[in-house]
């Protein structure tokens, strides 16, 4: 069932994002050649807590049989993983990595989840376009997210924009409602449709996350039961914020 936030909720919900904005503050400060991405992790859910948030992620069941539940503050992902990557001391960043993070938290009851791509020092141009165009088409897509327009609009604003940029979109993984659960509905796919899906309304939270291939968009879960890799070896790239469907336009609350 989809839920109509009111002000004071959303108001609940921007509290909880300004403890995510601060995690991706400490986040982008930390991304250099020869760090780890636990440490990235560390300094995240420092930050998060001291602005009285707890991170949303840890706990959250493995989707897979045998997999453990989930036990860090962010997801960290580098070079053809594209979500769910796990932080390691034994992952050290080096020049010409990208890596994706993925990162929520709640705080008062309230959720907000994000994420973004990374260059790690000078990077490729085929890296600086597939993080460009993944910013982007979340703004193409979110130019969509009005009342009276479908999911389907959103979805399909961001599809037609990634394939003329000469990428591919996942198609196992979307985008999702938000609220006092991490996920709610609506689901919110990359790929779809106009006129298909939902009916958006004033009130409605979404988190919308393009995650695009350089490559084809084929993908393989890695030995720790959470990584989500793409065959072909290629990049990808990722960016999602919160934002909340209002009769003034879309309010990006993860976005400083």
């Amino acid at each position: 069932m989809i839920s109509i936030k009111n002000e004071k909720q959303i108001k609940l919900m921007e509290e909880s994002a300004e403890a995510l904005k601060a995690a991706l503050r400490a986040i982008e400060e930390n991304i250099r050649p020869g760090v780890s991405t636990l440490y990235l992790n560390e300094v995240a859910e420092n930050a998060m807590k001291k602005h009285g948030a707890i991170p949303a992620f840890k706990g959250v069941p493995c989707p897979y049989r045998g997999g453990k539940p989930y036990k860090w503050a962010i997801c960290t992902s580098v070079n053809d993983e594209i979500i769910h990557g796990i932080p390691s001391s034994s992952v050290i960043l080096k020049e010409g990595d990208i890596v994706s993070v993925d990162l929520g938290t709640y705080k008062n009851g309230w959720a907000s989840d994000a994420g973004r791509t990374y260059g790690v020092g000078k990077i490729s141009p085929v890296c600086e376009k597939l993080i460009k165009v993944a910013k982007d088409a979340f703004f193409v897509g979110i130019d969509q997210a009005v009342p009276g327009n479908r999911v389907g609009d959103i979805s399909n604003a961001i599809q037609t924009y990634v394939e003329k940029q000469g990428f591919s979109l996942l198609r196992e993984f979307q985008g999702h409602g938000i609220g006092q659960d991490m996920h709610e509905d609506p689901g919110v796919p990359n790929i779809g449709k106009k006129g298909t899906g939902p009916r958006l309304q004033a009130g409605m939270a979404l988190a919308i996350e393009p995650m695009i291939c350089e490559g084809k968009p084929d993908v393989y879960v890695k030995r720790d039961l959470w990584t989500i890799a793409t065959v072909d070896k290629k990049m990808t790239s990722y960016y999602e914020n919160t934002i909340v469907i209002t009769n003034d336009g879309p309010k990006i609350l993860t976005l400083d």
